[in-house]
């Protein structure tokens, strides 16, 4: 297939922000997939902060961090991604790389915990705040499940709302797929003019 999937085309668009010693965030560690990833891409030299609600996604994520050898580089919380601001060391603040989310719930886990919009936009707010310029919020949004409609619009919403002189704002995703399939929203900080 010529065009890329939703994951590597999230993952293609984190590349390239790439920098010396760079610091990612993955707001919803799940399984740990992303922050193994972010973690490879990071380096010695670099930061990886991850979060989720669930003990389970904390515990699947540390032991596949561990397994990959970036346990020096990966900081873990058991928290809410709406609470980045309070737990990533001010050092990191403007600084940051970029942030991906996978909006829904923990795959394999308990369908009934998920993103919920006010804590998801709460932690765009804070997250785009904290991206260095050229920096990228990567949202991957599942939207097929009890919940995932409000979430999708109000993410959708809020990220077309950015003001066009600081945030550069895409949305891509196949429109002829069954069930609802994913898609990705993406928040550029621009650069100050």
């Amino acid at each position: 297939m010529t065009l890329d999937g939703i994951l590597p085309f999230a993952r293609l668009l984190i590349q390239k922000t790439l920098s010396d010693a760079p610091c990612f965030v993955d707001a919803t560690a799940g399984n740990g997939h992303d922050t193994v990833f972010l973690a490879g891409l990071a380096g010695e030299g670099g930061r990886v902060f991850a979060f989720d609600v669930q003990e389970q996604a904390i515990h699947n994520t540390k032991k596949r961090v561990a397994e990959a050898g970036f346990s020096n580089r990966v900081s873990l919380f058991h928290s809410g991604h709406e609470e980045v601001r309070k737990h990533i060391p001010d050092f990191y603040h403007g600084g940051i790389n970029a942030a991906v989310f996978n909006l829904g719930y923990l795959p394999k886990g308990d369908k009934s915990i998920i993103t919920r919009p006010d804590t998801t936009i709460e932690a765009i707010r804070q997250l785009f705040d904290m991206l260095k310029p050229g920096g990228l919020i990567v949202l991957v949004v599942y939207h097929g499940h009890a919940g995932g409609a409000d979430e999708r619009n109000a993410v959708v919403e809020f990220a077309a709302g950015l003001d066009q002189q600081r945030a550069h704002v895409m949305q891509y995703g196949f429109i002829n797929q069954v069930n609802t399939p994913p898609f990705i929203v993406a928040i550029e900080r621009r650069p100050a003019i």
